[in-house]
């Protein structure tokens, strides 16, 4: 029996317009009634994740800023934050390359290491007035998310390689499509967050499901014992685990209808 259902955000959940499609709460406080645990698993922070699910967002859960912050009936339960010194050392390499913009997160504020117009998306899409610096914030920031913008898409891999060989033994990193690297503190990803959720309830790996489309959903799609990946997914994602449709499709919903009508 499903007993929590995890899904990423951004070309998963949301529609082609970056939305969440109307269906979604009914079906979010109807797992809820049924005691069946709907968490958002996302690179983007609680506050916004709330923001976005607003009619339900006290019936959910939630694996926020790629599993940095963990919330369960309302409580946090899991929080990481960035080593300063880790920081200091990716701030200092990415500005040796100047295809590479550094963006730093705290609870609610982001701060761009370079001008705006260097950043090929939204920095973050619940606070566009972001913060421009010379330098990282000081040391008393808890930053819980940080991402880099890389302004050659062609040369994604190879800076990602790059930046993994040099800092890995501190930070994780993972590209995000072809413009963006996601990175995390050592050992942190979707993954420990939705294990966390797991220890909290008591549930084991073959009671979840998780839907996802990029590399960043790659560990807790492995992770789970019922992986679900969108039809629009990156190519390795759709050859290891099963396709269920596309975000436009709203795939994700009918599954969820599926799920409450005992199908899956």
């Amino acid at each position: 029996m499903i007993k929590i259902i995890a899904a990423d955000m951004d070309g998963t959940l949301l529609d082609e317009n970056s939305e969440v499609p109307e269906e979604t709460f009914g079906l979010i406080h109807e797992l809820h009634q049924r005691g069946i645990v709907f968490a958002a698993s996302s690179g983007r922070r609680y506050n916004t994740l709330r923001w976005f699910f607003e009619p339900v967002k006290d019936e959910m859960d939630y694996v926020a800023s790629l599993g940095t912050e963990v919330y369960a009936q309302g409580r946090m339960i899991g929080r990481e934050v960035f080593s300063y010194a880790a920081i200091v050392s990716l701030f200092e390499l990415c500005a040796t390359f100047d295809c590479l913009h550094l963006a730093i997160y705290d609870d609610d504020h982001c701060y761009l290491m370079d001008d705006l117009t260097n950043y090929l998306r939204v920095a973050d899409k619940d606070l566009p007035n972001a913060v421009v610096r010379a330098d990282p914030p000081s040391p008393g920031t808890s930053v819980i998310k940080v991402g880099v913008c890389c302004d050659k898409p062609g040369q994604i891999m190879d800076m990602t390689y790059m930046l993994e060989r040099e800092l890995g033994d501190r930070l994780m990193f993972m590209p995000s499509g072809d413009k963006w690297i996601d990175i995390t503190p050592i050992g942190v990803d979707k993954a420990t967050g939705i294990q966390q959720l797991m220890h909290y309830y008591g549930v084991t790996a073959d009671e979840v499901m998780a839907f996802g489309d990029s590399m960043n959903d790659y560990a807790i799609l492995r992770f789970v014992g019922h992986p679900q990946v969108m039809a629009n997914a990156c190519y390795t994602l759709r050859k290891c685990w099963p396709v269920v449709g596309s975000n436009a499709d709203h795939a994700v919903q009918r599954a969820l209808r599926d799920v409450l009508d005992g199908i899956l």
